[in-house]
C-alpha cells in the first residue's frame, strides 16, 4: 500500500489576535430554542486563545447527574428534543468535553494561565466520575438523558437502545475504566456492525412508534440517515476506537466496509449501493428494502474523517512540528506499507517494513542509510528526496 501525501511548508505562523469585528446576537428567550436575526457587528476584541476559553466556558453546564446538557443537540444535531427543556445530559458530550478540556489545558499552562488549566483539569475529572457513575448502563454506555430523566441508550430503552458514538469515545477519551471501554466496544461491534451489508450503523433500534421525542431524527425513515443507518462520520471513529483499543485486524476490516470502492467490486454491489464508488458517502441506508444503499456523497466531513483514521491511526503517520512518527496499527499480515511526504520543497518516501513487528518492539529509522538516534524522523526542507526506512527495532 502506498500514499501520497502533501505536507506543511513548514512551521505555521502563530496567529496572535483576531483583526475581525465580532457579530453579536441577542440571547435567546426562555421559550427559544432558536432564532433568525440579523446579528450587528460590535468593535469587540479577542484572541484565539480567549474565543477558546469563553466556548469551553460556555460549553460546560452541568445536569443533575453531572453530566453537560445537550440542549437542542449535541454532535447529533437531529437529537433536538432530548433537553429542550434544558434538563437533559449528553454522556457522548461528557466524553468529548474531557478530551477537549484536558487538551487545553497544556495550552493554558503554555500560556501561562495555570489556574484555568488546573480548572479544566477539574471539571474534565468530574465529568470522568459522573460518566461512570451514570453514563454506564451495564454493558455499555448510555447516550443520554431526556428532560424528564428517562435514560437514552439504555438497555431499558425501546428504541436507541445502543448509541455507537458513546462506546467509541469513551475509548477516545482514553478517560473510561478499562474493563468497561473493552465491554462497551464488544457490545458496539456485536450490535451495530451489519456484516451482511458491510456497514456499521449509528444506532439501533431506529425511531419510529416509541414514547419519547428525541427531535427530528425522528422525522427521517427508520434506518435512513441518523436514525439508524451508517453515519459515516460517527461509523470512522468506531474505526479509530477499534484500532485505539489494539485490535488492528478487525479495525481494518471496518474500515473497508466503510470503503466505497469494497461496495463497488461486483456488478451486485453496484447495484446496491447506487451511489459513486470513489467518494465518502455520508450515510449508507438499513431501511427496508434499501439496505446498502449510499446516500448524500461527497460530504467532506466524512471524507476527511476517513483520510485521518486510515493515516494516523491505521498507518500511525503523526506529525509533531518538524518531527515524524510512525506507530502502525495495520493488519498483522501486512508485510510493509510505504508514504511518501512532502515536506516544503523535500519528499521523504517512507518504507515500513514488518510493521506489527514495529508496533510491538519500537522502531529503528534509517535515513538515507543512516541509523537514527530515535525512532523519530526528523524532518528538513532541503530540497533533497530522502529514502527513509522504519523496522522493527532489534
Amino acid at each position: 500500500m502506498h500514499i501520497g501525501l502533501i505536507g506543511g511548508i513548514g512551521p505555521a505562523a502563530t496567529v496572535v489576535y483576531y483583526q475581525r469585528l465580532c457579530a453579536r446576537m441577542r440571547q435567546l428567550e426562555a421559550h427559544e430554542h432558536e432564532v433568525y436575526d440579523l446579528p450587528q457587528t460590535t468593535d469587540e476584541h479577542g484572541s484565539i486563545y480567549e474565543h477558546c476559553l469563553r466556548a469551553l466556558n460556555r460549553a460546560c453546564t452541568v445536569g443533575v447527574h453531572g453530566l453537560p446538557l445537550i440542549g437542542t443537540g449535541d454532535w447529533n444535531d437531529g437529537f433536538s428534543r432530548v433537553g429542550a427543556e434544558g434538563k437533559g445530559e449528553s454522556v457522548w458530550l461528557a466524553w468529548f468535553l474531557i478530551t477537549t478540556l484536558r487538551n487545553f489545558a497544556i495550552r493554558a499552562d503554555a500560556h501561562g494561565d495555570p489556574g484555568k488549566a488546573l480548572r479544566f483539569r477539574s471539571r474534565a475529572d468530574d465529568y470522568v466520575a459522573a460518566a461512570e457513575s451514570h453514563g454506564w448502563d451495564g454493558h455499555w454506555y448510555r447516550r443520554a438523558y431526556f428532560d424528564d430523566g428517562t435514560p437514552l441508550g439504555s438497555a431499558s430503552s425501546d428504541e436507541c437502545r445502543i448509541d455507537a458514538i458513546a462506546q467509541s469515545w469513551s475509548v477516545i477519551s482514553g478517560a473510561a475504566l478499562f474493563g468497561r471501554q473493552q465491554q462497551a466496544m464488544r457490545a458496539m461491534d456485536r450490535q451495530l456492525v451489519r456484516e451482511d451489508a458491510r456497514l456499521i450503523m449509528l444506532l439501533t433500534p431506529p425511531f419510529d412508534k416509541g414514547a419519547q421525542d428525541p427531535g427530528y431524527i425522528k422525522g427521517y425513515l427508520p434506518g435512513v440517515r441518523e436514525n439508524g443507518a451508517q453515519y459515516t462520520h460517527a461509523a470512522l471513529w468506531a474505526v479509530m476506537a477499534t484500532a485505539m483499543s489494539g485490535d488492528n485486524n478487525r479495525a481494518f476490516a471496518l474500515y473497508q466496509m466503510i470503503n466505497p470502492l469494497t461496495h463497488s467490486d461486483s456488478v451486485q454491489a453496484i447495484e446496491t449501493y447506487k451511489v459513486e464508488p470513489y467518494v465518502v458517502a455520508a450515510d449508507v441506508y438499513t431501511a427496508k428494502g434499501h439496505v446498502g444503499r449510499g446516500g448524500w456523497t461527497w460530504y467532506t466531513g466524512s471524507a476527511s474523517w476517513m483520510y485521518r483514521v486510515g493515516l494516523e491511526q491505521l498507518l500511525g503517520f503523526t506529525r509533531e512540528g518538524d518531527v515524524l512518527r510512525i506507530n502502525p496499527r495495520v493488519p498483522d499480515a501486512w508485510p510493509e506499507f510505504g508514504i511518501s511526504y512532502r515536506f516544503g520543497n523535500a519528499v521523504y518516501d517512507i518504507t515500513v517494513k514488518q510493521p506489527s513487528l514495529v508496533q510491538k518492539r519500537g522502531a529503528r529509522v534509517l535515513i538515507d542509510g543512516v541509523e537514527q538516534k530515535s525512532s523519530a524522523i526528523p524532518l528538513v526542507d532541503d530540497g533533497q528526496r530522502h529514502a527513509v526506512v522504519v523496522q522493527p527495532a532489534a
